[in-house]
């Protein structure tokens, strides 16, 4: 008989412990299956952490351990699903990121394979039904027979269903002839249209490339301004790689840039390349999982959740735009790709690659202190140089236009002009909808998301009103609940505004909107983006993924329709995301032979981030905002740990913090400053009131092991939910 120790599906703190249960079956069972229990009288997924064999009764083993054994119900795989690489970085992850183990299972692996309730329903292997030939004799058989005989002779298997008559196949099993025989299938094809054609590479590129695989740090920071050929170094360092026998996980931030890279990394590298991503459907992941898992495959592209691809011998990970905070996971087990990406290298001795214009101020400051090996890329590898920007203060009046009360009249002389010469224009607002939110010009009432607070984006496309933290929609009222007033006024501005008043000032051009309510799958997207490269729309308006990492030759004019969305958000990163925004989206303009430009508007003209940006001054901004960070000790001057908390009773939830916080504040760490209780910028959603307190830190000291230990003792009261977001950006 074995006794089984299972981690239970649930990912609350006081069950991060396996639990024991007793198996004498006939399968095979092994650490990291998944199992069928009964836990707390309901049927759940466990998944198998440890296995030991007992010569002991089970009166006498609940004898001498005090507790009562159950059987497992079922095994759902007897193979392990994780290999041991994989389940020692779900075990360092758990300890770096305070967080249930088993938090860390289920987000490594796709749904059907996840050890959780829901996998049961999830796609399975997908087989396909193919004659196979046991012998060619044609004694006894009939001309048609024969054909088929022959076909299988000279072509291998074919598909039963390509073979028009049952009874053929039916009679050719019954005289040995042929057997039926079912192969997996994958239902994902990759299509690409880029030519395989291999770049000369600058000798910039040649200076990187060598530095990248000759340095003694295992990473490297490539910085290089836009179009500087960056992608071109990954392709090549990829295949340097695949010639030392190594395989390749590279990760692109949004979804929206992973067909360009497959495109150009299929194109070059053919079957060995597999995608994976969440915009793939789950049967298609299920399929690429198993596909990489049996080495069936050398490089891995993806957004985030490729970081944990079941790839073995890996000689190199890749991160393209480094900076982009879509690589941090907002929630549990809140983790970073370019951490896990550190740890997964550390393992295979590999390198890693962060790439960006413009890098996150933690990478960069490690660039300079040493502990990254630093390539940067001054140039453009067409020696262009960068499109000159123009900065236009709405706050002008000379500036306003009679024509658009959103566009200035700089940028509609720009579009005009831009237009007339047959080019291609990008305009960028980093907000969807039509307006912001809804409000009552009687009383002043605005519309509000009954889960989160927040004001309600009104979407004209489909006359809804939506909240674009929790998806909630409902329908457009045309009186306010508050005063019975039928004058309601849209205020502010999206995508789909931007679309409307380009048509007005521009009727004859075409215009695609791209953000995430028009983005329905990566299908759709790659569609979009090949159509306006073919030069199909005018105008491309949409909100952040239209600023990275695309290639348009004949974008000429980049125009940001309002910077100063960004620097309005409680962050400490604000300025730095509003700097690498308009900096990338710049970087879209004069990509080719044609000379660029770029206007931004906004009613902060004199704010560091925009001046910056508007230069492409990328140095500048780093030291001014690095002095920021140091006066007021934010990263990369000290780590950052948000102790997340939330309750269905307010009142509890704010006493829980203010006794926590003040438990915090009597253990006297080195170094470590505390903020809080704080309210979040969304204070309420899910049903439950939040509440948070901030670490700030210098060194971990006792730190971690004080919080392990802490949270198990108080996570006692069942009424409040403890989460910590280790290196949290939303501060």
């Amino acid at each position: 008989m074995k006794i089984i120790e299972v981690l239970i599906e649930r990912k609350a703190n006081s069950l991060n412990r396996p639990f024991s249960y007793l198996y004498d079956g006939k399968k095979n069972i092994s650490i990291g299956s998944r199992v069928k229990v009964i836990f707390n009288h309901r049927l759940l997924i466990g998944y198998v952490i440890k296995i030991s064999e007992t010569d002991l009764t089970i009166d006498l083993l609940e004898k001498k351990s005090g507790f009562k054994y159950t059987y497992i119900v079922d095994i759902l795989n007897e193979e392990p699903l994780l290999n041991d690489e994989l389940t020692l970085l779900a075990k360092e992850m758990a300890e770096y990121y305070l967080c249930p183990l088993i938090a860390i299972f289920q987000t490594m692996l796709p749904p059907s394979l996840k050890p959780s309730s829901s996998s049961l329903k999830g796609p399975k292997i997908y087989y396909e039904k193919y004659i196979h030939l046991l012998s060619s004799l044609e004694e006894d058989l009939t001309p048609k027979q024969i054909e088929i005989v022959r076909n299988l002779k000279n072509n291998g298997d074919l598909r039963v269903k390509d073979i028009k008559s049952p009874t053929i196949i039916k009679n050719l099993v019954k005289k040995g002839r042929i057997e039926i025989i079912q192969i997996e299938k994958t239902r994902l094809e990759i299509k690409y249209e880029t030519s395989a054609h291999e770049n000369i590479l600058t000798p910039d590129q040649n200076s990187a490339i060598k530095s990248i695989i000759e340095t003694d740090k295992n990473v490297t920071l490539l910085e290089g301004v836009t179009g500087s050929g960056k992608t071109e170094i990954y392709l090549s360092l990829v295949k340097e790689m695949l010639k030392m026998n190594k395989n390749v996980i590279m990760l692109v931030p949004e979804i929206s840039l992973t067909p360009m890279m497959i495109n150009l990394f299929a194109a070059r590298f053919k079957e060995n390349v597999a995608i994976f991503h969440s915009d793939l459907t789950n049967a298609e992941r299920y399929d690429e999982y198993r596909r990489i898992a049996r080495g069936e495959c050398r490089v891995v592209i993806g957004a985030r959740s490729a970081i944990f691809a079941p790839l073995n011998n890996v000689g190199l990970f890749i991160l393209d735009e480094e900076h982009v905070e879509s690589y941090k996971q907002d929630s549990l087990p809140f983790y970073h790709a370019r951490e896990v990406a550190l740890m997964r290298a550390k393992h295979f001795g590999a390198k890693v690659v962060l790439g960006s214009a413009t890098p996150s101020l933690e990478s960069r400051a490690r660039a300079q202190k040493g502990v990254y090996n630093f390539v940067h890329l001054t140039k453009r590898i067409n020696q262009k140089s960068l499109p000159k920007t123009s900065i236009i203060d709405l706050t002008n009046t000379n500036n306003l236009s009679n024509e658009s009360a959103i566009f200035s009249l700089p940028l509609i002389e720009a579009l005009k002009e831009t237009f007339s010469k047959g080019e291609q224009t990008i305009l960028l607002i980093n907000r969807r909808g039509y307006s912001s939110y809804l409000s009552c010009r009687n009383c002043g009432h605005i519309f509000k998301c009954p889960n989160c607070g927040i004001g309600l984006t009104y979407h004209r496309s489909n006359n809804l009103l939506k909240c674009h933290h929790c998806g909630h929609v409902e329908m457009v009222s045309d009186v306010c609940p508050k005063c019975g007033s039928k004058y309601l006024s849209k205020i502010g501005f999206g995508t789909e505004r931007i679309v409307d008043e380009i048509m007005k000032l521009f009727p004859s051009i075409k215009v695609l909107r791209l953000d995430s309510d028009v983005k329905m799958n990566v299908n759709v997207l790659n569609r979009s983006l090949s159509e306006f490269s073919k030069g199909k729309f005018d105008c491309l308006v949409g909100t952040q993924m239209v600023a990275k990492g695309h290639d348009f030759p004949n974008v000429t004019l980049v125009g940001i329709v309002l910077a100063d969305i960004g620097l309005a958000l409680p962050s400490f990163k604000s300025a730095e995301r509003t700097f690498e925004l308009i900096t990338q989206a710049i970087g879209r303009a004069g990509r080719s032979e044609k000379e660029g430009q770029a206007i931004i508007q906004t009613y902060n003209s004199r704010h560091y981030a925009l001046v910056y940006a508007a230069r492409q001054d990328y140095e500048a901004f780093y030291h001014q905002e690095m002095r920021m960070r140091q006066v007021q000790k934010y990263p990369p001057f000290t780590y950052l740990i948000a102790i997340k908390l939330a309750s269905k009773n307010e009142s509890l939830v704010i006493d829980f913090a203010y006794q926590l916080f003040n438990i915090l504040s009597h253990q006297n760490f080195l170094d470590t400053y505390l903020v809080g209780p704080i309210t979040p910028f969304i204070p309420f959603f899910g049903g439950k009131y939040h509440r948070e307190i901030i670490i700030k830190y210098r060194k971990k000291d006792n730190i971690f092991s004080f919080l392990s230990k802490m949270v198990v003792e108080m996570q006692k009261n069942s009424q409040i939910d403890i989460q910590f977001d280790v290196d949290t950006l939303d501060f």
